[in-house]
């Protein structure tokens, strides 16, 4: 090579096929249980160099645990196995967890929380052992507080449903702080916002009102002026809702509220298209709570531990669960001598690995990446709008523009060819991409939730939309075809009727054992 040569030549770039081919691995992998051998070890434990100590009978095992044995290859080719069986944000296009914000999350985020000094954490270590991660809570509660507008945050939450059920608790111990409890029974919310705002205030005892869109898809706020009154303990809202759509009379819902003496709770889960633009505090709510794994890009951990924060305005600080992290100059502690508190919403403190992962991703974005993200979470939800929209039977109901997510509609399609919405998220499933439904009950037909978030471009969110057109399509050609799939997953039909009967249900191993194979 001459020194004037280019060191790389320029290769000419293929064309992205539009539909890629996709097949899931599929194993016929036992549970491990199944796969136990007696006599097998994964490792050698040496015997161990301290005096035995000898413990009460009321405590000591009568037989060992019944826990598999394997050699360590093994174990290793049975979860890596099961793995290769999922679809994930790792390995698929997935706008179509709809409502759930299923972000890329930076794998160095994963770094800091495998190093030993968070790993190896114990929530039992003296104050003095864990100032470093303290630290972290306290910066990111501080964070949170920006964000949201509000006074105080507590990051004790495992999830965003224990959330909502910390500010409902709050709620609660607010109204008996004054002497309203008995009086203030009433918990009103709205059929778009998240079902766990009404499941978690029918769980702390209210009675639950749900108010209905009125004709431009918002909230109806006469509907508002009829419930609140001297019941009122709360007002509990998602917005924008899970349509997407956003609220503009949202400081009147609280103002109303307010007028009734009751507190309005704002539900930030999916606060991916208003970060850095409105908070909480901007439209006058008392308390939040945000989803780490949904906006701040934590993983959803199978469902749980996830992570959640509770943001309070002045007013309600008293009541925040405990204990609460503080900071002495340079010192911090828990504060546990608080006589308002709800106590604790879950044991210890909080989901330390979701913690730092949240505080790495803001602290690597800063404030103005932070309303990027929003912006472009924004964009990319009206470009794929743009996208379905052009597919024959795809809708949209309400002629409003959307922020984050929309939920659409296959209802023309469906009456056209009889295959369902769920029937043709099973068979984009075919192309390796998720895709959902909506919350029950189905107030919109034949729905399909979409929710690009920040972290797609816009060949993906092309390829997205070729599949479901693509899908469409086979759905007018032979719907039976679709109806039939899935043909490259791991698993084919699922018999739904053992899932209808509660007495069928074994939610683990030995009780799966004892009701079906005993």
């Amino acid at each position: 090579m001459s020194a004037t040569a280019e060191p790389f030549a320029e290769l000419p770039v293929a064309p992205k096929p539009a539909l890629r081919r996709f097949h899931q691995a599929r194993w016929d992998e036992p549970i491990i249980f199944e796969l136990s051998s007696p006599g097998q070890r994964g490792i050698g434990v040496p015997a161990a160099d301290v005096p035995a100590v000898e413990l009460p009978d009321a405590v000591r095992r009568k037989t060992p645990p019944a826990l598999p044995e394997m050699a360590q290859l093994h174990v290793l080719r049975h979860y890596v196995r099961l793995s290769q069986e999922n679809l994930g944000v790792d390995v698929n296009i997935a706008v179509g967890q709809g409502t759930c914000t299923m972000k890329y999350s930076p794998k160095v985020n994963d770094t800091f929380v495998r190093d030993p000094r968070i790993a190896e954490l114990h929530p039992a270590q003296p104050e003095d052992t864990v100032q470093g991660v303290l630290e972290v809570y306290w910066r990111l509660e501080q964070m949170l507080k920006e964000i949201s507008g509000m006074a105080r945050v507590s990051l004790q939450p495992n999830s965003g449903s224990a959330a909502i059920y910390a500010n409902i608790a709050m709620i609660r111990a607010y109204h008996a702080h004054n002497g309203e409890a008995e009086q203030r029974d009433q918990v009103i919310t709205t059929m778009f916002s998240h079902p766990s705002n009404a499941a978690c205030a029918k769980t702390a005892g209210f009675e639950v009102i749900t108010l209905m869109p009125d004709a431009n898809g918002h909230p109806d706020i006469e509907a508002l002026r009829a419930a609140v009154g001297p019941r009122t303990a709360a007002l509990l809202i998602t917005n924008p809702e899970d349509t997407g759509i956003y609220n503009p009379r949202i400081a009147e819902f609280v103002e109303l509220v307010h007028e009734a003496g009751g507190l309005a709770c704002y539900d930030q889960a999916n606060a991916n298209g208003i970060l850095g633009i409105t908070r909480a505090a901007d439209a006058g709510f008392d308390l939040c709570h945000f989803n780490l794994h949904k906006t701040f890009s934590t993983p959803h951990m199978c469902g749980g531990p996830a992570g959640g924060a509770s943001g309070v305005s002045e007013r309600l600080a008293p009541f925040l669960p405990g204990p609460t992290v503080e900071r002495d100059g340079d010192r911090y502690f828990l504060d546990a001598d608080r006589p308002l508190s709800v106590g604790k919403i879950r044991p210890y403190l909080g989901v330390t690995p979701n913690v730092v992962r949240a505080y790495a991703w803001i602290m690597t974005l800063g404030a103005e990446g932070l309303r990027q993200v929003a912006e472009t979470a924004v964009l990319n939800n009206n470009y794929l709008m743009h996208k379905v929209l052009q597919i024959p039977g795809a809708s949209v109901q309400w002629d409003k523009r959307r922020l984050e997510q929309v939920r659409y509609s296959w209802r023309e399609l469906s009456e056209e060819t009889g295959v369902h919405s769920e029937e043709i998220g099973v068979r984009a499933a075919d192309f390796g991409v998720h895709y959902w439904t909506s919350h029950h009950p189905y107030l919109v037909p034949e729905p399909f939730t979409l929710e690009p978030t920040e972290s797609y471009s816009k060949a993906d969110l092309d390829e997205y939309a070729a599949v479901l057109a693509h899908v469409a399509d086979e759905a007018r050609r032979d719907p039976q075809f679709v109806k039939n799939a899935p043909y490259n997953q791991t698993i084919h039909k699922i018999d739904p009727t053992p899932l209808d009967d509660p007495k069928q249900w074994a939610p683990t191993w030995r009780a799966y054992v004892r009701k079906h194979l005993s």
